[in-house]
């Protein structure tokens, strides 16, 4: 039996999950990372992607919106600006928060802070979009 380690994803709202599991692979700034147990301490800023942990066979996914990831031998924390479960996104309303975000982005300039916050929205939406489909695989 392989070690596991403890995986808390924290939102300003609640505590989303807190499970032990054999791997964690997260989105950072730089490009993904994966921790399993034992890993070097280390703090990582996190983009707006997925998240990725597996316990046995079974992998789960979930929605991160930016945030910070801090990991130890044993646990990796994870402060999310925003996190949702692969089970419980609502397929409807990420597809139109997409398409919304498309709108807007058609409609602001590609250099002003309204541009940056609709590109922001898109990412999002579209990563919701992706997180449900790798979820029900």
């Amino acid at each position: 039996m392989a070690n596991k380690i403890l995986l808390e994803v924290v939102t300003p709202d609640k505590l989303l999950l807190s499970k032990e599991v054999e791997a964690v692979v997260a989105t950072g700034v730089d490009g993904e990372f994966g921790v399993l147990y034992g890993h070097v301490p280390f703090l990582a800023t996190l983009d707006i992607g997925e998240l990725r942990f597996r316990d046995g066979a079974h992998t789960d996914y979930a929605a991160i919106a930016g945030g910070f990831a801090e990991v130890t031998g044993s646990k990796v924390t994870v402060l999310a600006e925003a996190a949702e479960l692969a089970r419980e996104i609502d397929v409807d309303r990420a597809q139109r928060a997409r398409e919304k975000a498309e709108q807007r982005l058609a409609k602001v300039k590609g250099e002003d802070m309204e541009y940056i916050r609709v590109e922001a929205a898109l990412k999002r939406a579209m990563l919701r979009m992706r997180i449900v489909q790798r979820g029900q695989a």
